[in-house]
């Protein structure tokens, strides 16, 4: 048994909004054990909508569709979904009925366009709307259940929780349970992962699975079982490998931040840390907007280059050395005086170059002082994109993980 979304609306396509409903419901069919195999986004028309229904019976058990269902011209899902399945659409007085007294009951006249709201493929079962005026609906084929859904996601969401979950448990009898465990690693690209984890994904339960971020690639463990207690187990005996060959290039798990990971271990470790950045103070970004790292970070300075940091510190580097954005050995400066300055444990200066030409390479001095420790690195990239950002971030924040844990420094 399997089952795929559809989520329509043009705006969808034109990205004026994110898609949040898709990620909802593929988290609700995973925890009552039904395989999700394909997400298809499509816009307001009704020939193509009809098509991609038409697709979707094909290939799969159940059919969820969100949006399109309500008053306006370009609200047609319902014509498309009776389109796709060969039936007329007839209006259900009751639903009408109740449409009109929602509008009553807020002292409002129900609209001429609300009167499509009640009509539906003939035949479908109805779910009634408390929480809107757009009716949703299943229809039955011989080997397909199709569920339409409101695109409004506080009443897809309360119709999916209290209508639509229980129908498809019982109606397919499921008893499953689909539970996933993200582990998060960083300074390991994703060639490496893979060869050292390839052959864990091709097993088939539980299913092990990469996605590259910048600077970070997460490990996904999904299984599948008839109980909790033995989809824990599966994730647990699948984490434990996995973990033996990742080593310490795994920082956390699931929600978990390499930031916030940071900060805890400060706490932990009862460290405090003095941030020194030009230009984008990436790291001191992230830093601060994790709860409690007021108290673990004692000061930090931001210039727009390493020359005004230099000036801002009172720092003066010999006239024998040419202050270049990628000098490691004035980083190291930077990160002495900051942490000495702040009175901290550690003190780390995050060095980037003016500018954000994309036709230009792109670096970063990063060094990291703190207690009989010096660490110094140079990251550089051909060109300066978005992602080069996280990419020093994460090995800047990577470096104090390290250094905290008393790992070997990469």
């Amino acid at each position: 048994m399997h089952a795929e979304i559809i989520t329509t609306g043009t705006e969808l396509l034109l990205g004026e909004i994110v898609d949040t409903n898709a990620a909802y419901l593929a988290k609700q069919l995973a925890a009552i054990g039904l395989n999700l195999y394909y997400q298809t986004t499509v816009g307001d028309n009704e020939e193509r909508i009809a098509a991609v229904v038409r697709s979707a019976m094909q290939r799969s058990d159940v059919v969820i569709i969100t949006g399109g269902l309500g008053p306006t011209v370009d609200d047609v899902t319902r014509q498309a979904v009776a389109r796709a399945t060969d039936r007329e659409l007839v209006l259900d007085a009751r639903l009408l009925a109740q449409i009109r007294c929602f509008f009553e009951k807020r002292g409002q006249l129900m609209g001429k366009n609300n009167q499509q709201q009640a009509y539906l493929p003939k035949g479908a079962i109805t779910i009634e709307n408390p929480v809107g005026t757009a009716p949703a609906f299943i229809v039955e084929t011989e080997s397909t259940s199709i569920v339409t859904l409101p695109g409004v996601p506080y009443e897809m969401r309360y119709l999916t929780e209290t209508r639509v979950l229980p129908y498809l448990r019982h109606k397919l009898g499921l008893t499953g349970v689909i539970k996933s465990k993200v582990l998060h690693t960083c300074s390991i690209g994703e060639s490496r992962v893979d060869q050292l984890i390839g052959d864990l994904m091709r097993q088939s339960n539980p299913t092990v699975g990469l996605a590259a971020h910048p600077g970070q690639t997460d490990v996904r463990i999904t299984a599948k079982a008839n109980d909790e207690t033995t989809v824990d187990r599966l994730i647990a005996h699948s984490e434990a490998e996995l973990r033996a060959r990742l080593g310490d290039y795994i920082y956390g798990a699931d929600h978990q931040t390499l930031e916030e990971v940071i900060v805890r271990l400060l706490r932990e470790h009862g460290k405090t840390i003095a941030l020194a950045e030009t230009n984008l103070g990436i790291v001191t970004q992230r830093l601060g907007n994790v709860s409690g790292s007021p108290e673990v970070i004692k000061g930090t300075t931001l210039s727009s280059s390493t020359t005004s940091l230099l000036e801002r510190m009172g720092l003066q580097i010999g006239p024998e050395r040419t202050i270049q954005e990628y000098d490691t050995a004035v980083a190291s400066v930077v990160a002495a005086a900051t942490r000495e300055v702040h009175g901290a444990d550690y003190g780390l200066a995050v060095l980037t170059p003016e500018g954000h030409d994309s036709d230009i390479a792109y670096g970063a001095s990063l060094a990291l002082v703190g207690p009989n420790i010096e660490i110094q690195k140079a990251v550089t990239f051909s060109i300066h994109t978005p992602s080069t950002i996280k990419w020093v971030g994460n090995t800047a924040l990577d470096m104090l993980r390290r250094a905290l844990l008393s790992l070997p420094q990469l």
